[in-house]
């Protein structure tokens, strides 16, 4: 670990996150996929956006764009347009993906577009108040629903893959040795692939929902993901409560950035 910190991390500690927050086990595991795949960190690129899970990028020795709420992902888009030899991995938030960021994420996702999108998914608004967010759970308590979130929640499996995604992975902070793998396998994948990891917020979720302290919240994750081939043998009493942990759908599609090249040889008479 110690030599992952010297070659992928700044020196930029104390980091920002609480104690007990899961996203600095997430950005650990983006940081082994990319060890695991030898990439170039000259031809990588980090985007976020804002929040604590977007914090993540300043702390990452890659070239990184910390850009504005809810626009990581155009501005990857953007990066991966003009240098298309480049991996492309955002970092982002369950707010900052699905809510002010909803649009690019599923046209993103329809596009196809080969991008390598990291969801750190601890439902709720951590760093602005503990504000629910689409993918707060139904009932469970924020600061904007004292009395319970009345809202349905996205499934961000559902959401990808009507979209149009062609990747799509789930794990958790417990799991980390699978989270790497995941991100390895959609850093791998030639598409839109997007990488779920579920990150216990203890401060702002935790304690609003009297899920204890970070231990017993990992807990919780351990004791309610099981791995997706395994939920096929299951019955519907001991699905009760679970999710499924693994790669949930893999598929083939055009590439955005592959046609749009082609277009170009095409505008410039070079397709002949």
């Amino acid at each position: 670990m110690e030599n992952l910190l010297a070659k992928y991390f700044r020196p930029k500690l104390p980091h920002i996150w609480c104690p007990g927050c899961g996203n600095g086990i997430v950005t650990a595991c983006v940081a082994r996929a990319i060890d695991k795949l030898q990439l170039d960190q000259d031809k990588t690129a980090i985007i976020s956006g804002i929040g604590c899970s977007s914090r993540a990028s300043g702390y990452l020795n890659f070239d990184t764009v910390h850009t504005a709420h809810g626009r990581a992902i155009p501005f990857a888009t953007g990066v991966k347009l003009t240098k298309p030899e480049h991996n492309v991995i955002v970092l982002t938030g369950d707010g900052d993906a699905t809510a002010i960021g909803g649009n690019h994420f599923i046209h993103a996702a329809r596009r196809n577009i080969n991008l390598t999108v990291v969801v750190y998914n601890n439902n709720i608004y951590g760093m602005t108040g503990g504000q629910f967010s689409p993918l707060t759970p139904h009932m469970s308590m924020a600061t904007t629903a004292p009395y319970g979130n009345v809202d349905r929640p996205f499934d961000m499996y559902e959401l990808a893959k009507g979209a149009g995604a062609t990747f799509i992975a789930r794990a958790t902070t417990y799991h980390a040795n699978l989270l790497t793998d995941l991100i390895a396998k959609a850093i791998s994948h030639k598409g839109f692939a997007l990488v779920e990891a579920i990150s216990a917020c203890p401060i702002s979720f935790g304690r609003q929902n009297k899920m204890g302290g970070p231990a017993k919240m990992m807990k919780w994750q351990r004791d309610h993901a099981v791995m997706v081939e395994a939920m096929a043998k299951m019955d519907q009493t001991q699905l009760e409560g679970k999710f499924p942990i693994g790669v949930l759908y893999q598929g083939e599609g055009q590439e955005y950035v592959t046609e749009y090249q082609k277009v170009i040889q095409r505008a410039m008479g070079s397709d002949k």
